[in-house]
């Protein structure tokens, strides 16, 4: 009997081979030829899973943002129930910066889907969707928090949500290590404690 190919996880372990090399040796090094090599297969049969590099970009990007999500919601589960409006924008964010091998991962790719995305019309349309549902996310969090009296109603939503999002602007500073990320998180946290406790 024939074994069946799982085509779901050789995308994947392609998808990985992909951020392996984007982690250790950048975008411009990820060609299909080494990220082939990577995985431990042949360029052509990569190219049977994914006919371009920007074909391949996206799937990893998509699992890169998948995984992400799935760290978000293991940590949400460990807050207490349901999370302080506070708490969940400091772990969105904390998952979002290069602190940890895997987040470190992500965020190159990040890097390097938005380069990419800069010069191609359909990337381009696709990071700004990602990009403005995260936004929308922080949004709604701010706004339930004025809502509930955890925020003081003269704060902008709009304003406070684009300050959160710049947050994730750490990236490059920890990246090139200007900062470390003690400071980056003792700055998130106390541009919080401020955002929260002018409602108390």
């Amino acid at each position: 009997m024939p074994k069946l190919v799982d085509h779901q996880e050789r995308r994947e372990t392609i998808a990985r081979a992909l951020w392996r090399v984007v982690d250790q040796h950048g975008w411009t090094r990820a060609t299909m030829r080494e990220v082939a090599r990577e995985a431990g297969v042949s360029l052509g049969h990569l190219q049977h899973y994914f006919t371009s590099r920007t074909g391949l970009l996206t799937f990893a990007m998509e699992l890169a943002a998948e995984q992400t999500g799935d760290r978000v919601t293991r940590g949400l589960a460990a807050l207490d129930q349901p999370p302080h409006p506070r708490d969940v924008l400091r772990l969105v964010l904390a998952e979002m910066l290069p602190l940890r091998p895997e987040a470190r991962a992500s965020s190159r790719m990040s890097a390097a889907y938005v380069l990419e995305a800069l010069h191609d019309p359909a990337l381009r349309k696709q990071a700004g969707l990602g990009l403005r549902d995260g936004r929308a996310m922080v949004e709604r969090l701010i706004r339930q928090a004025i809502t509930q009296g955890q925020i003081a109603p003269d704060r902008d939503p709009d304003i406070e949500t684009d300050l959160i999002v710049a947050l994730t602007g750490f990236t490059p500073l920890l990246e090139l290590e200007v900062i470390e990320p003690h400071a980056a998180l003792a700055a998130i946290d106390q541009h919080l404690d401020r955002l929260f406790a002018e409602a108390s």
